[in-house]
């Protein structure tokens, strides 16, 4: 029995396909988590859904900005934009179903692994938020997007502001800044103020920010977070922190890690993928 992570697929069925062969994946035997964006700027999300539904309760998924993107399309909220490869998968005959099944994966994901916690989000915490926090916060999220308000929820997600957490938020505002750190986050202030605009590597933030896992004090510090989303910061693993979007789309690897008995147990493995979109995020 095995526990894998894998980062951002984004549509490239292609070396997904290749990626579970070389690492041998047993839907009876093995679990994977997927750490979002399964969909977009890649060739075949349709063929992405497809092959993780059918992998069943072996495989367990995070959202990402680009799977709340399609969600938001699908029901007429969101205008698409000019990078998205979305259309065979709306066109689909079987693309209501699909849709259904992504609406209710989560927004978090965690488990106990040789006694140390392994969080798993798309992009990132904020410093103020525990383990527990950020899957009760996720939860609230979860239940607007399956609820019967949910395109309404997708109508009012996007923005930038708030741009901080605060316990007395309500609302879509509480929401909103929710999604946004789960789901966009890369760079914060250490007093949790998140930036949207620089898609740098970690060695280059905007002035007065920091990576949000470089934050003193941070809750979840004492737990492993893996995340994906950040192309830029690619392969990271360190005691607290797995980073596992390599660049698929962009020409990039796909990497998946294999976790052990412990979270210090980490095999990376990878498949070179073929650049799906011209550079620029």
């Amino acid at each position: 029995m095995a526990f894998f992570l894998i980062g951002d697929i984004q549509g490239c069925m292609a070396p997904f396909s290749r990626l579970l062969d070389e690492i041998a994946f047993s839907p009876s035997r093995d679990t994977l988590v997927l750490l979002g964006d399964l969909v977009n700027r890649g060739p075949d999300s349709a063929g992405v859904l497809r092959r993780v539904q059918a992998l069943g309760a072996s495989a367990r998924c995070v959202l990402g900005n680009h799977d709340l993107h399609l969600l938001a399309i699908a029901q007429g909220v969101r205008a698409t934009g000019r990078r998205d490869t979305l259309d065979a998968l709306l066109g689909a005959g079987d693309c209501a179903a699909l849709l259904d099944w992504l609406r209710h994966q989560n927004m978090a994901l965690h488990t106990p692994i040789g006694g140390r916690d392994l969080l798993m989000v798309h992009a990132g915490v904020l410093p103020q938020w525990s383990v527990a926090q950020t899957l009760a916060l996720a939860g609230e999220v979860e239940a607007a997007l399956r609820g019967p308000d949910g395109v309404d929820f997708l109508r009012q997600m996007y923005g930038n502001t708030p741009d901080r957490w605060d316990d007395g938020l309500h609302g879509m505002a509480r929401l909103r800044v929710i999604v946004n750190a789960l789901t966009r986050l890369r760079f914060c202030t250490s007093q949790g103020v998140m930036e949207f605009d620089s898609k740098d590597g970690a060695a280059s933030p905007p002035p007065d920010y920091l990576p949000w896992f470089d934050v003193p004090g941070r809750r979840t510090a004492s737990a492993t977070v893996a995340f994906g989303h950040w192309s830029t910061l690619g392969w990271r693993s360190q005691p607290d922190l797995i980073s596992t979007d390599t660049g698929c789309v962009w020409g990039g690897c796909l990497s998946a890690v294999r976790i052990g008995a412990s979270l210090d147990e980490r095999e990376l493995i990878q498949i070179p993928c073929p650049q799906a979109q011209p550079p620029g995020r």
